[in-house]
């Protein structure tokens, strides 16, 4: 909880634009962001750097955007290895229809209880939320009082609302998170935080 004695902070997640290859269970597979999912990450931020620091995973299709945008305006930025994506194991790199190839309704399964219907070898949702809570407790502590950029992925930016909005992990694959939307968070003294919006492109 927000220590009332510290100045707000607001903390602004944005996906990752669309990396080469096109839609699939990517996890920790590090593909680069297309010529397109450039194009949407620079359209997210245009005319926009007010941040004060930008965090990123380490994955390619986050870090380059981070490292340019933070050299392109002067920003101070970080590396947070713990907002890395969640690791799906035996889907890792696979698109839907392979899925659905090798064993009809698996992802729809998945999706209905993402604890029950893990992926082989995936990495446990439970595991995954708690490193990704580490991580955004870290930066609430080191940062408190800035406006914060964070560039991550649908499953960290999953984890982060399910913590500060007290969800059950089963229903974070409830929540959509395009490329390159911005989700914003604000500490807040009454409330501990503040949501403020999700999905905006």
């Amino acid at each position: 909880m927000p220590d009332s004695h510290v100045e707000e902070t607001t903390i602004e997640l944005l996906r990752h634009g669309e990396p080469v290859g096109g839609s699939r269970f990517r996890g920790q597979v590090d593909d680069p962001l297309s010529e397109h999912g450039w194009q949407q990450m620079r359209a997210a931020v245009d005319g926009d750097h007010h941040w004060q620091h930008v965090i990123t995973s380490p994955l390619q299709r986050c870090h380059a955007f981070a490292d340019w945008l933070a050299g392109e305006h002067s920003i101070p930025f970080s590396v947070e290895a713990r907002f890395a994506e969640v690791g799906f194991g035996d889907w890792e790199g696979c698109t839907r229809a392979e899925l659905e190839q090798r064993s009809p309704g698996q992802v729809a399964r998945f999706y209905a209880d993402p604890v029950a219907h893990r992926p082989p070898g995936a990495e446990p949702l439970d595991e995954f939320i708690a490193r990704v809570t580490g991580g955004f407790e870290q930066l609430l502590t080191d940062l408190a009082g800035q406006s914060v950029l964070v560039i991550a992925h649908a499953g960290v930016i999953r984890a982060i609302l399910a913590h500060v909005l007290c969800m059950q992990p089963a229903a974070m694959y409830r929540i959509n998170v395009a490329n390159a939307g911005i989700t914003r968070l604000r500490t807040d003294h009454l409330r501990g935080f503040n949501f403020e919006a999700h999905g905006q492109v």
